[in-house]
């Protein structure tokens, strides 16, 4: 570790994941990860001793979510750096997290080297994100603002024209199968169609998604 080099945390409920970051992070001789933790609840009653500059935190844990964890983590050391890394790739999650705070956002398919940068980035006060999820974030800010979607049903409509099935989004979103249903009937009610693809052409015509 350098001179400069972070206290890292990891906080991911998969442990072969878990292994991985944290034996990338300590090889690369830049940071060290001072810590390892499956839930959201270790990582805080770990907090204080810990004492983490940067966190590599997943968002569907068992029990409390990264989101809240990030929240709850920059409430009480708010310098920390955190960045979350997950599977999720929707426009809810990215916001909901940088709101409770995340410095940056990142898909755990990203390569080793775009991690590892992230984390210099994040050393250093920046924002890093997955080139997908920037394009994702700049794509949101072109939508038509007049939508009569909810962000939630955005998202949804969003991830059936990408071709996700119901079971998919439901677990992409974390909600229930039966949820992600009743946002759709709603979303034909909006716009008045009666099928998947009439409701994903005229969202993507009156530029909704």
């Amino acid at each position: 570790m350098t001179l400069d080099g972070k206290r890292v945390v990891i906080v991911e409920d998969n442990k072969g994941l878990r292994d991985g970051f944290e034996l990338l992070i300590n090889a690369s001789g830049k940071h060290h990860v001072v810590n390892t933790h499956e839930s959201a609840e270790r990582a805080l009653e770990a907090l204080e001793l810990d004492r983490p500059e940067i966190v590599l935190m997943d968002v569907n844990l068992p029990g409390m979510n990264g989101i809240k964890c990030t929240n709850e983590i920059k409430k009480i050391k708010p310098k920390t750096e955190i960045l979350i890394i997950t599977v999720f790739e929707n426009s809810t999650l990215v916001f909901d997290a940088l709101c409770a705070g995340a410095s940056g956002y990142l898909t755990k398919n990203s390569s080793p080297l775009e991690i590892l940068n992230a984390i210099d980035s994040a050393a250093f006060g920046g924002a890093p994100m997955s080139q997908h999820i920037a394009r994702m974030v700049v794509d949101s800010f072109k939508k038509n603002n007049k939508t009569p979607l909810t962000v939630r049903e955005t998202d949804i409509l969003t991830l059936l024209s990408n071709g996700k099935s119901y079971a998919t989004i439901a677990d992409n979103l974390n909600i229930s199968k039966e949820t992600v249903k009743s946002h759709i009937k709603r979303i034909y009610e909006k716009l008045q169609v009666n099928s998947k693809e009439d409701a994903i052409e005229i969202a993507k015509k009156q530029k909704f998604i």
